[in-house]
């Protein structure tokens, strides 16, 4: 099924990478919580909302594009959770750095999850344990990796007080600012050692990406060390969090 996953990422990246072009009109609007929607956002919403739909029926979405009701999903013990464009800022800037994110969610945890980012052609996935990248027909399993000094992955589209001053207190570090669910892979992938986030957060925006950095042997905790957690609520805001090296 992970396979399937991945080609529907791909899918829906090429939808996105039409508007992205010019080949598709933008039709950007303003959504009630004042974060910008495309048509890029809508038809990869549409690509993956099918595609799970004949994948696995059986199995309710929760995408950012359509949310269902909190009397919907309270029950709800496996479900499909989904960013369809994770980063519509980053894609208005035409910065590359933007992803198609799908996670399975198993009691809840992400137990399963494809993030894709078009613009780059690059795929994470994460099953079982195990993490992976693919890029230019080249799949290569990945695993955290220790540096000095430690890399600390910041928003480039969020910056935060309380961030700059838990930096100063930090010590020896050197910073990278990264868009969407990209700041996961890359310290799965080893380019990163910590990543720090203090406001809350959308359940869609850290779903996919929790489940390859965790996959790749990192740690992602709330600010109290509890594991992010993705049992049905009725807010679909998560705390804030830091993923970081489990020696750290």
């Amino acid at each position: 099924m992970l396979e399937q996953i991945c080609r529907l990422s791909r899918q829906a990246g090429s939808a996105i990478m039409a508007v992205y072009q010019g080949q598709q009109p933008l039709d950007m609007a303003i959504k009630q919580d004042a974060s910008p929607v495309t048509a890029a956002d809508l038809a990869a919403h549409q690509i993956i909302k099918q595609g799970l739909a004949a994948l696995t029926p059986t199995i309710p979405l929760l995408s950012e594009e359509d949310p269902p009701a909190w009397e919907v999903r309270r029950h709800w013990q496996r479900y499909w959770l989904v960013d369809p464009l994770d980063g519509t800022k980053e894609f208005l800037k035409h910065n590359d750095e933007f992803t198609v994110n799908i996670a399975l969610i198993d009691e809840g945890e992400p137990v399963m999850a494809v993030v894709y980012a078009p613009a780059l052609d690059c795929l994470y996935a994460a099953y079982q344990g195990q993490a992976w990248k693919e890029q230019q027909g080249q799949r290569q399993q990945i695993r955290v990796c220790h540096a000095e000094p430690p890399c600390v992955l910041v928003s480039r589209s969020h910056p935060d007080q309380q961030l700059q001053h838990y930096l100063q207190q930090l010590g020896q570090h050197q910073t990278l600012s990264v868009g969407s669910s990209l700041k996961f892979c890359l310290l799965a992938e080893g380019k990163a050692q910590l990543y720090p986030r203090f406001g809350a957060i959308h359940i869609w925006d850290t779903a996919a990406g929790h489940a390859v950095v965790q996959a790749a042997g990192a740690r992602f905790e709330d600010w109290q060390g509890n594991p992010l957690d993705y049992t049905p609520r009725e807010s679909l805001l998560n705390p804030g969090f830091r993923v970081f090296l489990a020696e750290q």
